[in-house]
This record gives C-alpha cells, structure tokens and sequence, in this order.
C-alpha cells in the first residue's frame, strides 16, 4: 500500500518537473530568436509630422518611337518629353558615434554639393537626435544614397519616385487662365464706371495677381536651376549592441519558467479546489434528498 503511494507521487513529480523543464527550454530557446529593435514607428514619422517641408522636383527627358514614323532627311523621328517627378530617400540610421557620424553626414554633402534645406538637432548626450532634409542634385542621387546608408548602422530605408507631370501642367494652365482673367480685368479699368465697381474691381485683381504670385512660387521648384531629389536622414545616438551571454540567457529563463509554473500551479489547485468544493456540495444534496424521501 505504501510503495504503490510512493510510486504514483513519485510518477506526479516527474510530469510536474517535465511541465517545468518545458517552460524552461522553451523560454531559453525564445531569447536567441528574438531580436530587439528601436521602436522605428516613431523614427519614421518624424518628417510626417513636420510642416511646410521644401518640395524638390526633377526632370528626365522620355523619348519613344512612333509607331508609323514619318519620313525625313535625319530617319525616324523621336519625339521627345519631358517628365516631372518627385524622387525622395527616407534613411534611418542608429549611430553608437553620433559625433563622427554627424561629420561624416556633412562632410558627405559637401562631396556631393548638396543642400540641406532642413536641419533639427535635439537630446541630451547617449540620447541625441539629428534629422535632415537634403537636397541632392539628380545625377549624383544614387551614388549619395549608396554612401548615406553606409554611416551609422541603418535601421530603414527607401526610395519613392512619384510622377509630378500632371500637377506641373495643371499649374501652368491655373496660371494661363488666371493670366487671362487678369488680362480682361484690367482691360475693364478704362471704361466708365461707378467708384464702387472700380474698387471692387481693383480688389479681385489684387486677388488674382496673389493666386499668381502664389504659382509662381509652386512654379519656381519646378524650375531646372531648383531640380533637386530629396534624402529625408534621421540619426538617432544609441549604445553599441553587445551579445548577451549564457548564464543571463538562463537567469532570465528560469526566472520566467518559474513564474508562469506557479501560476499554472496556483491555477491547477483553485480549478481542483472548486472541483471538489462542488462535489461536496452535490453530496451534500444529494444526502439532503435521500433524508427528505425517508
């Protein structure tokens, strides 16, 4: 009676210690696949959340065969058009020397003549942040991009290129058509009038000549002496990553295993503590039952 106890406590104690050493292994195996990283939702909206950001723009010549080509002394002719895009780098960088990196992200848009048209630094020393807006000339673009990435140690980056064609024509035909209606208002200014149609008249050319002024401006960033692509760069200072050695691998598996196992235990218990609580109180009814049927 008492070796067959000793036998089925014996046989409990090693499920139970199995359950734990799976909690355990399983923790320990779970450090060496996770990998840390900084929390680059909020890095990368920086710029998001920044207004009234300068807008670069570019132009590329397209030329394409026609189908049916007319005759000419020169042989076939290409037309030829010119396409208006947007073009903008998003580089995230984490740098363990933010001094020296910072040097050499300058010093690399002096290399390329490029402008940085939007510059803040903030944060305390191990906590420092630098973000940039750079404008680069098209031609050296993709070789500035390739030498950005190099500095620090990247964490993101991308390239989108977005065609501006149509919203380039759309301005020039505002501009047309605000130019005529401008045109016509002042041509109204020699006829008789009313003082009061003369100021009203006066008012909606000023109107017009700002919406202008204003187009121009929009306008002007498409000129060839403003065509610039973009290289949006945020470095953020962080202590070099080092490996995490063995024994605190096992301390912080065993502190987990051993968490989770008592409170799986403590679950085990209060589940077989209302069980029995339960049964209880069927008997307890059932006895009740059996005297009130006597």
């Amino acid at each position: 009676m008492k070796t067959n106890f000793i036998k089925r406590c014996w046989r409990i104690a090693r499920w139970l210690l199995a359950f734990y050493l799976v909690l355990f292994v399983y923790r320990l195996a779970y450090t060496y696949v996770r990998q840390d990283g900084p929390a680059l939702s909020q890095q990368n909206s920086y710029f998001d959340g920044v207004a009234n950001l300068r807008k670069n723009y570019a132009s590329e010549k397209i030329s394409f065969q026609m189908e049916a080509p007319p005759p000419s002394a020169s042989g076939s002719a290409v037309p030829a058009s010119a396409q208006k895009y947007e073009k903008t780098a998003v580089v995230t960088s984490e740098s363990a020397d933010f001094d020296k990196d910072d040097r050499s992200t300058r010093a690399q848009v002096t290399a390329f003549k490029g402008i940085i048209q939007y510059e803040r630094a903030f944060g305390l020393k191990g906590s420092r942040e630098l973000h940039m807006l750079i404008g680069i000339s098209p031609a050296v673009f993709d070789s500035f991009y390739t030498e950005i990435r190099k500095i620090g140690n990247i964490q993101s980056m991308s390239v989108t290129k977005e065609d501006k064609t149509n919203e380039y024509r759309q301005l020039n035909a505002q501009k047309a058509s605000l130019e005529k209606t401008l045109a016509s208002l002042q041509d109204l200014r020699s006829k008789n009038g009313q003082v009061g149609d003369f100021v009203s008249l006066h008012d909606k050319i000023l109107e017009i000549e700002g919406k202008l002024q204003d187009l121009g401006v929009e306008l002007g960033n498409f000129n060839a002496e403003n065509e610039f692509c973009t290289v949006k760069l945020s470095l953020f200072e962080g202590k070099p990553k080092t490996g995490i050695s063995f024994p605190h691998r096992v301390k912080i598996a065993l502190e987990w295993s051993i968490q989770r196992y008592l409170f799986c235990m403590a679950g085990v218990f209060l589940a077989v503590a209302a069980g029995f609580i339960i049964l209880l109180i069927v008997e307890k009814l059932k006895i009740m039952q059996l005297i009130r049927q006597e």
